[in-house]
């Protein structure tokens, strides 16, 4: 039998993570992971701004790396590769010239951090997106943000681009466009970086740029023009076309192929975010609310368009014709923070052991002690109504994006120690979680199943079993840890021809699933008197004290 094999890539916000795959059942064959150095020293980030920047040296060399390393255990594997798509976070941009190469690489912009790519979690542009938001309420344009949910949020394109063309003057002047991290990767690789010809995601466009069909693609010049002058001109500069992320991107270009040791025949897929490629490859069928649960969560859904119609789904990140499986809407929702709270609580912690202690070796040891220690006596804690905390420490997501939005633990007391502490965390993601679930039920979405994919789904028990009892819902745990990669790779065997349709990959590479979580009925009685005091606690510091 001819051998197949596929490359998924996976750039997440820490690191980028390589799976070889031989597309016949999903094997893999090789895996790998680099860690941006820059983004682990701290490097143009500011937390107490909400500023994350990251620079794409760090994505290009960890491209490298994490795909030479993946061939290299699999000896002789090279001749074999088929195909190779990439998924990142989103909205991650950057400013680039008229050959779409970013700013920060020339020599003026090497350390200014508006030249690098901004981060998804980046929240600097909230007034910019308060704005936007305004003006379409105002009612004398079309509501652009119909098929976002409702509300346009900091996170997303418009709003950071605008942002940064009021931060800096010299870049309004040298920013010839703007790129998606998920659309550069594919131009890299293809060759084609010129941002008139580029491929572009219908995912990203749809999901952070207020792409749709019925507006004619972007928001009007017009529109845009009233938001604010510096931002004429640059609809113009992007794109009108999306392509879904099963069609073809290119080819390896000559320069990527020898660099990687691969052959300039390899197909380079389409491209789309991170948390869409993992539905797919945890398996989501319609009507399943999968959950890519990591240091955020993205929720997923995807539904047939008979069922859809012209329903719009309010308080989400999106509904997209085919941001997830070609022939669907894919529908998006998630929180802005969710692992990232418990590593914050870590950080804490550890304060004084960073501080204070020399040696290295231990130090290494009670860090990755430390929270599972702390989960195990977490768990054999009793139920308590005294603690409750709201999950927005990096703001709200879904419902109603806010991110002026802030964290709140309330009801401590001399008796909080920090195992308490640490659950009402755990159950606060988890009540978010739910939120996001009964968002979707109130507008008439069916959920049938609820899967969760990604690093906090595989490796603490105890917070899934959490938000199995919050959400009362049997909770299906991909087997794969890399399912977000495993998807990427089904989306390169779809566009290298392997396989005529996803579904045809996802039965063939699927890797089913590794457990099931089942809410426990003493639990869940509990957790709904807590669920309704976090309801409480949320409508009035969300009415009283933010606004």
């Amino acid at each position: 039998m001819e051998k197949n094999y596929v490359i998924g890539i996976d750039y997440g916000s820490d690191s980028v993570r390589a799976l070889l795959l031989d597309s016949a059942d999903g094997r893999e064959l090789g895996e790998s992971v680099f860690y941006y150095p820059r983004w682990m020293e701290g490097q143009y980030c500011d937390p107490g701004k909400n500023q994350f920047r990251q620079h794409p040296g760090d994505y290009l060399d960890g491209l490298e790396y994490t795909v030479k390393d993946v061939l290299g255990q699999a000896a002789g594997s090279a001749e074999y590769v088929r195909g190779i798509a990439v998924d990142t976070t989103g909205t991650t941009l950057c400013a680039v010239d008229r050959e779409g190469t970013p700013l920060v690489f020339k020599e003026k912009w090497k350390d200014n951090p508006h030249a690098m790519f901004v981060l998804w979690k980046d929240h600097t542009a909230i007034k910019e997106a308060a704005e936007i938001n305004a003006l379409i309420e105002g009612g004398a344009f079309d509501d652009y943000t119909r098929y976002t949910g409702g509300v346009y949020s900091s996170e997303w394109l418009w709003a950071k681009i605008l942002h940064l063309l009021r931060e800096e003057e010299d870049l309004r002047k040298e920013a010839y466009s703007w790129v998606e991290h998920c659309d550069w990767i594919p131009a890299v690789l293809t060759g084609n970086t010129r941002p008139e010809s580029m491929y572009r995601s219908r995912c990203a466009a749809g999901h952070k740029a207020a792409w749709h069909e019925e507006f004619g693609g972007l928001p009007s010049e017009e529109f845009l023009s009233a938001v604010d002058p510096l931002l004429a001109g640059v609809r113009a500069r992007l794109y009108e076309r999306t392509e879904t992320a099963e069609k073809r991107a290119g080819f390896l270009c000559p320069e990527w192929a020898e660099k990687l040791g691969l052959s300039t025949g390899v197909v380079i897929g389409g491209s789309a975010f991170d948390c869409h490629m993992g539905a797919v490859g945890g398996g989501i069928r319609p009507f399943d609310l999968c959950k890519v649960v990591g240091t955020s969560t993205c929720d997923i859904m995807v539904s047939p368009y008979d069922f859809m119609k012209d329903r719009a789904v309010g308080g989400i990140c999106g509904q997209v014709d085919g941001s997830v499986l070609p022939g669907m809407v894919g529908l998006e929702a998630g929180q802005a923070a969710f692992g990232d709270i418990y590593a914050w609580f870590k950080r804490i912690l550890l304060w004084p052991l960073e501080e204070f202690l020399d040696d290295d070796e231990q130090k290494k040891a009670i860090r990755k002690k430390l929270l599972p220690r702390i989960e195990e006596v977490a768990s054999g804690l009793p139920p308590e109504e005294n603690l409750v905390a709201l999950d927005w420490m990096n703001g709200r997501r879904t419902p109603w994006t806010d991110q002026s939005l802030q964290g709140v633990v309330a009801g401590i007391n001399l008796g909080t120690d920090a195992p308490r502490f640490y659950r009402s965390l755990v159950e606060a993601t988890a009540f978010g979680a739910r939120k996001i679930m009964e968002r979707f039920m109130e507008e008439g979405m069916e959920i049938r199943r609820v899967i969760a994919i990604g690093g906090v789904a595989k490796k603490s028990s105890f917070v899934m079993q959490i938000l199995s009892d919050v959400m009362n819902r049997p909770i299906l745990v991909a087997e794969s840890l890399q399912a977000v990669a495993l998807g990427s790779g089904m989306f390169a065997a779809v566009a290298a021809g392997i396989y005529g349709t996803l579904e045809e990959a996802q039965k063939a590479m699927g890797c089913g699933f590794a457990a099931r979580y089942e809410p426990r009925p003493d639990w869940t009685d509990h957790y709904q008197k807590m669920f309704c005091k976090y309801e409480k606690l949320s409508r009035l510091l969300d009415e009283k004290y933010f606004h």
